[in-house]
C-alpha cells in the first residue's frame, strides 16, 4: 500500500470506509476507559473522522494523523474551523482549538512525537492496512507511546480469500500477537455482513466486527 494508493481514493472521493455519523463503538466504549480529560489522543490515519470533533468535545486534546492533504482540508472546512499551520519535522500540523491533524506519512513518527499522548483510538487503522505494514504500525505504537497509554480499536475479520482490502482481514488472534504488549481485552464482537454491500455482494459468508480494549504495560 504506497502513499500514492491513499493519495488517490481520496482524490477521487473513494472513500466508503469514511462515517457520515461518529462511531457507535466510540460512543459505547469510550468512556468506559475513564482516559482523564485534557488527555491527547492519537488517531492514527484519521481521514475526515467525526469522530475527530467528538473527542474534542469530550474535553480531549486530539492528535490525528493522515497522510491526504485533501482528507484534512476536508476535515476543516466541514466543521467550518479554520486552522493555523506549522511544520514539524516531516509534518504539516493543522490546528483549530484542541484539535490537530499532522498531515504526513505515520511511519514518520517518533517517540518524542507522541511522548505527551496518553490514549489512542483506532477505528480504521490497522485494517487499512496489509500484513506487513501492521507489523511496523504496531512496532511503532507500542515503542513510541508511553506506558499507561490506553486505547480503543476496532478491527474487521472475514475470509481474505473471498475479497482483497483493503479493509483488510484482522482476525483477533493477530490482535493479540501484534500487540501483546498492550494485553487486549475484546469488549465486543458481531457480525456486520448485512450493513457491507460489498462484502455481501461478493459472497463472503460473514463479516466480524471486534472492539478491543488496550492498555500499556
Amino acid at each position: 500500500m504506497q502513499a500514492e494508493f491513499w493519495q488517490a481514493r481520496w482524490a477521487q472521493q473513494q472513500i466508503g470506509f469514511h462515517l457520515d455519523r461518529v462511531n457507535p463503538y466510540l460512543l459505547s466504549h469510550w468512556p468506559g476507559l475513564q482516559v482523564p480529560q485534557g488527555s491527547r489522543v492519537l488517531v492514527p490515519l484519521c481521514g475526515k473522522s467525526l469522530d475527530l470533533a467528538w473527542l474534542a468535545g469530550q474535553g480531549f486534546a486530539v492528535m490525528g494523523v493522515e497522510l491526504a492533504r485533501t482528507a484534512v482540508d476536508a476535515f476543516f472546512e466541514e466543521h467550518r474551523l479554520t486552522p493555523s499551520v506549522r511544520r514539524q519535522g516531516a509534518f504539516d500540523i493543522f490546528q483549530a482549538g484542541s484539535i490537530e491533524i499532522w498531515c504526513g506519512d505515520f511511519f514518520d513518527l517518533g517517540a518524542e512525537d507522541l511522548a505527551d499522548c496518553r490514549a489512542y483510538y483506532d477505528r480504521a487503522a490497522l485494517i487499512a492496512l496489509p500484513a506487513d505494514m501492521r507489523r511496523r504500525y504496531a512496532a511503532i505504537l507500542t515503542q513510541c507511546l508511553p506506558h499507561g497509554t490506553q486505547g480503543l480499536l476496532v478491527t474487521l475479520d472475514y475470509d481474505q480469500q473471498q475479497i482483497d482490502g483493503p479493509p483488510f482481514a484482522v482476525p483477533d488472534a493477530e490482535v493479540y500477537a501484534l500487540l501483546r504488549e498492550w494485553q487486549p481485552e475484546r469488549l465486543a464482537q458481531a457480525d456486520v455482513l448485512a450493513e457491507n454491500r460489498k462484502f455481501h455482494q461478493r459472497g463472503v459468508p460473514w463479516l466480524r466486527e471486534s472492539v478491543f480494549r488496550l492498555l500499556k504495560r
